[in-house]
């Protein structure tokens, strides 16, 4: 159950300050769908627009050395450590909707799933970094 009630459409078009962000949501992303997570950031306009603004610039706006998809892929790995169902589900549809593949999907879950459990190991050994791998 929410802890806070997501804003309908006609709230939305009330309050310019969230209208212009959904506005720019719906114009960046080219759908008029913008889902509960911006609809419940309405409720504060500040954390929206800083949000909307921070999201926007990493994931679409600058050019960047990787390509949508991986970014896609990226928040979905990160999604599955802090365990948010919610951006996991959003950020698959966004990655197929890149063109992500049942594949790519298979795969990248076995590479989290071992990062897991590779990680778990080493953090229980508590095992000293290789000088190696220092920068």
């Amino acid at each position: 159950m929410p802890t806070v009630t997501p804003w309908t459409d006609a709230q939305v078009e009330a309050d310019l300050r969230v209208k212009v962000v959904f506005d720019d949501i719906r114009a960046t992303r080219g759908s008029e769908f913008v889902n509960n997570f911006w609809r419940g950031l309405a409720n504060q306009p500040a954390v929206l627009e800083r949000t909307w603004a921070a999201l926007k610039e990493v994931m679409s706006a600058r050019p960047s050395g990787l390509d949508p998809l991986t970014k896609e892929l990226i928040y979905i790995a990160v999604s599955i450590a802090n365990n948010c169902a919610y951006c996991i589900h959003s950020h698959t549809a966004a990655a197929r909707a890149k063109g992500l593949t049942t594949e790519q999907y298979s795969d990248l879950l076995a590479v989290v799933g071992m990062a897991s459990q590779t990680n778990a190991l080493v953090t229980g050994l508590q095992l000293p970094i290789d000088p190696e791998f220092l920068v």
